[in-house]
């Protein structure tokens, strides 16, 4: 019989590219199980939903990762920059980090009631206190320089749109207001490179002083594309900018948090980064808040009443990543999916392209067609 895996393996720092495939074979066991009648309903799984908004107050099926904040905030880093596969959860946790920090979510405790984070005093008053950025590339995929300027260029305006309070906010200048209201997304190249930090001295000044939290969800999309497409370089050049204005040189910003799946150099993007805590999937910190570990993953199975016989075969299909010390973590994707199906199938495997690891084995030496060969 035929059996159908999902091997996982770290590329380029942390982009995985192997996927061991078959044919299925197992579903003659979910089969069984649900002839027999042995499924419980736990809470719906909300498939692709990265909103943490939402699947708190849909009641949605949701792992407790809320001990990121904690671990995140006590580390002190001025600038934290986590890189973890595709669909790994790092977008809903950044969303949960917005959700507990942002003002626009001053009072809304209830989102965060009953997990690991609410049971710390001294967090819940930090809850909905700091002005916040959240800002994600994660739609950037440009086949040329400008369309990804122009990208760029229009997340931030819609960051802008969504403080369209200040345009009007007497605490600010008039020349303020009118270099606020000029962030459109037909901002100049120079004009875009300072704006978060512009957005970041408005924030204070209207929150009285108080610093603002930066979060950037996937900053390496464009990259990517660059990379694949051929303007690179230009695009280096235009973000190093934008983020030594944006992470290093911005006096307004209390500390930031950037994620991504590929870490790239600190030579060609971050050598203007020398506050930057890189957290790769071989370090220790944060090893458990992104992915399922084990118990997690069969704590979930318990509520729909699964056994031990199909704990056995989720593991088999599903547990493939080592992060830091912590063995036996899961795909958030695969296992959400799997809940919610109830059959076995290589859901990861299909999720991106793997174009990237394409240009790198047709352009690159022997030496590294031999590495991935041995991967």
């Amino acid at each position: 019989m035929g059996w159908a895996c999902e091997a996982t393996a770290n590329m380029l720092k942390a982009e995985p590219v192997a996927h061991c495939l078959t044919t299925s074979a197992k579903d003659v066991l979910y089969q069984a199980h649900a002839e027999e009648g042995r499924w419980k309903m736990g809470k719906k799984v909300a498939i692709g939903v990265q909103d943490f908004e939402k699947i708190r107050q849909r009641g949605s099926f949701y792992v407790d990762k809320t001990d990121f904040i904690k671990k995140w905030w006590e580390s002190n880093a001025d600038v934290t920059l986590i890189t973890r596969p595709r669909r790994f959860g790092k977008t809903l946790n950044m969303s949960m980090l917005n959700c507990f920090f942002s003002n626009k979510y001053a009072g809304r405790g209830d989102l965060f009631e009953g997990l690991n984070v609410w049971e710390d005093e001294g967090f819940r008053e930090l809850q909905g206190s700091y002005p916040v950025i959240f800002v994600t590339f994660a739609g950037i995929k440009a086949a040329n320089f400008r369309s990804a300027v122009y990208g760029v260029k229009y997340q931030i305006a819609e960051i802008f749109n969504s403080y369209n309070y200040l345009a009007s906010n007497e605490e600010l200048s008039e020349n303020e207001r009118q270099a606020f209201n000029s962030m459109t997304q037909d901002m100049s190249d120079d004009a875009a490179q300072y704006a978060l930090r512009f957005l970041s001295q408005m924030l204070s000044k209207v929150n009285h002083g108080k610093k603002v939290l930066i979060f950037l969800d996937e900053y390496d999309t464009p990259l990517q594309e660059a990379w694949n497409y051929g303007y690179w370089e230009e695009l280096v050049q235009f973000t190093r900018l934008l983020f030594n204005n944006t992470f290093k040189t911005n006096p307004y910003m209390e500390r930031a948090v950037m994620t991504g799946i590929t870490r790239v150099s600190r030579e060609s993007l971050f050598s203007d980064l020398n506050n930057l805590d890189v957290c790769t999937l071989s370090t220790e910190k944060y090893e458990t808040c992104f992915g399922f570990t084990e118990d997690e993953v069969f704590a979930a199975m318990d509520e729909e009443g699964m056994g031990s016989e199909m704990k056995e075969e989720v593991k088999r299909w599903y547990d493939g990543f080592i992060i830091g010390r912590v063995k036996d973590i899961y795909n958030p994707w695969s296992i959400t999916n799997f809940l919610d199906a109830k059959k076995f199938r290589a859901y990861w495997a299909n999720t991106s392209s793997n174009a990237l690891a394409g240009k790198l084995v047709r352009e690159g030496d022997a030496k590294l067609k031999e590495e991935f060969e041995t991967l």
